[in-house]
């Protein structure tokens, strides 16, 4: 879960490494369209700071986001200050209310560390999911297609503030395992050091696949879209 450090440059260190959050967010909105084409209302499960749901705003009437991490939200309020965001976990939240589209990106259900949390975070999906929907979830990536042993290393300049960012991933038994370092510096407070732990299980296509099922989807898996991990795109059974 990220922390208020991580939050306060989350976008801009993404952007800057080549995570192009409108585009993608387009790719979802077309993927959907062949599902679903109801614009009343759309959620974004693991919002982040909510630089998808703006783009996603545009298209519906109404849109909300949850997300695990306050700090998160806490961006998510000063980008959208008129879109509800609250806090919740995807494998048991209930908002009382459905959605004609239901969306979680980024490979956030990668944090999921079972099967069985994988389908429970699926059937809250169909519970939140209003009759012909659609819900589009970004997996993270397959064992097949992960590399172990890869390393990343970018430098972000923003006005006064620079920021370098390194990351290690190895595998860790059915998951990946991400060591990620920063150096933040600026005139007003210097520098700062800070690392981040994010372990991602390594679901396998079958294991997406048969999660949908038992949540009483009926799934496709879009490849090559997302940086490569694909996308998920299914309507209720």
């Amino acid at each position: 879960m990220y922390g208020a450090e991580a939050a306060e440059i989350y976008d801009l260190t993404h952007s800057a490494r080549g995570k192009d959050f409108p585009n993608e967010a387009q790719t979802v909105l077309d993927l959907i369209r062949t599902r679903t084409k109801d614009s009343a209302s759309l959620l974004d499960v693991a919002c982040g700071t909510g630089a998808h749901l703006e783009v996603f705003g545009h298209h519906f009437d109404r849109v909300e986001g949850v997300d695990l991490s306050e700090s998160m939200l806490e961006a998510a309020r000063r980008r959208l200050p008129d879109v509800p965001v609250s806090a919740a976990d995807m494998r048991d939240f209930d908002l009382g209310r459905t959605y004609s589209v239901v969306t979680c990106l980024f490979a956030s259900v990668g944090y999921l560390a079972t099967e069985a949390e994988l389908t429970s975070a699926l059937r809250c999906f169909a519970r939140h999911l209003a009759p012909g929907g659609a819900v589009a979830v970004e997996p993270w990536w397959f064992p097949e297609t992960f590399l172990p042993g890869h390393v990343a290393a970018d430098v972000v300049e923003s006005g006064g503030r620079r920021i370098a960012r390194v990351s290690h991933t190895v595998r860790d038994g059915d998951a990946s395992r991400m060591e990620v370092h920063y150096t933040v510096a600026d005139s007003e407070r210097g520098i700062r050091h800070f690392t981040e732990t994010h372990r991602a299980t390594l679901f396998t296509r079958e294991q997406y696949e048969s999660a949908f099922h038992a949540a009483g989807f009926d799934t496709e898996y879009v490849p090559g879209v997302q940086n490569g991990r694909g996308l998920f795109v299914a309507g209720l059974a």
